[in-house]
């Protein structure tokens, strides 16, 4: 009887286990169950509220339709007469590139035009663009943004910017590609639009010329100088260069004359100097390589000259006729009778809250 109890404890042992796993397995599962089911109730809590709310606010609309539908109806009609009696807005854009850092005073100019309008100093705005005073009267606004550039651009903008910083400074500040087209500034760009916006639609021709007016300055001006006198003293450089090294290809076609007379391998002058002749065909295409580098130089230097000779250029000229400005805020149709159903939900809460803190002491 003793020799038997042993193997019945050891077979034992394995039950045991297997139980105990059993049992994990079993409350794993009840875990995950009862998560799926808390889930479950949190989000069918969420849209019965959200479904409260909606029949909430539909009750109250059912309730008060004939009010909301009489003054949303009555405010779409005065949004109607309203949008017939105001007069039509026309805009024109215009796409330049400042030269000499003359985006600077064409912004501030751009800005001081607004600010005659805002002003009514029409006097002004007739003598700087040149203008009867009831066109003037009819100009609304000038605005001035970025023109439009690739992605392209966009990169180069942004390693130029990292470029023009040390590594050390560019890991401080941490500034990725993103943070930096989202924090530029209006003057970081090459192109501007200018829009004017206007009650006259054929207006716009002759603003252009007071427009160009505004890329001028004292700055801009010194500093085309400066770069012409710059440009003078790089191409006399060039041009002396030039004639040393046609100095030295007389003397080395002499030599090759000589060489040419010659049998020798040494070819010798009047005047003592003596060169070796296996060199000279040589020193001759070097020579020629070098003029012909200095004449690129050169050329270049005339072509910069030559493009930006202006303070600006324009790139689209305003259009003879301007474009029917419109937007979803001028629908008074539709924006008026909006804002009356928000006015009138508004109110009602008012009244609620009202309510509420007048009888919040009874139900205490």
């Amino acid at each position: 009887m003793s020799d038997k109890l042993p193997a019945e404890s050891n077979n034992s042992k394995p039950i045991r286990s297997s139980n105990n796993e059993e049992i994990d397995l079993i409350v794993i599962f009840n875990l995950i169950g009862n998560g799926f089911d808390r889930i479950g109730r949190f989000f069918s809590t969420i849209i019965k509220a959200l479904y409260d709310i909606i029949i909430h606010v539909l009750k109250v609309i059912f309730k008060n339709i004939k009010i909301i539908a009489f003054t949303m109806i009555s405010l779409a009609v005065l949004g109607f007469f309203l949008e017939k009696s105001q007069k039509d807005i026309y805009r024109s854009q215009m796409l330049v590139k400042p030269y000499f850092d003359s985006k600077f005073q064409l912004v501030q100019n751009i800005n001081y035009y607004n600010a005659l309008i805002g002003e009514k100093d029409y006097k002004q705005l007739e003598n700087i663009f040149d203008i009867d005073i009831d066109e003037a009267k009819d100009i609304l606004s000038f605005e001035i943004t970025p023109g439009p550039e690739t992605e392209n651009d966009r990169i180069r903008e942004y390693d130029m910017y990292v470029k023009s910083i040390d590594s050390v400074r560019t890991e401080e500040l941490d500034v990725n590609f993103d943070d930096f087209i989202k924090n530029r500034s209006i003057y970081n760009g090459d192109f501007f639009q200018i829009e004017v916006r206007s009650y006259k639609k054929d207006i716009f021709r002759r603003l252009e010329e007071g427009l160009n007016s505004t890329f001028t300055n004292t700055y801009s001006i010194k500093k085309m100088q400066k770069r012409d006198s710059l440009l003078s003293i790089e191409k006399k450089q060039i041009q002396n260069s030039i004639k040393q090294v046609d100095s030295l290809k007389k003397v080395y076609m002499r030599v090759m004359e000589e060489e040419s007379k010659s049998d020798k391998g040494m070819v010798s002058f009047k005047d003592g100097m003596s060169v070796v002749s296996e060199r000279t065909v040589t020193k001759e295409y070097e020579l020629l390589e070098k003029e012909i580098q200095l004449q690129k130089l050169l050329s270049n230097i005339e072509s910069q000259k030559v493009e930006e000779d202006v303070y600006f250029d324009t790139l689209a000229s305003f259009q003879d006729v301007g474009s029917l400005y419109r937007t979803i805020w001028m629908k008074y149709v539709i924006i008026l009778p909006v804002l009356g159903f928000i006015g009138l939900g508004l109110i009602y809460l008012i009244i609620r809250l009202y309510q509420y803190v007048i009888r919040y002491d009874e139900k205490a």
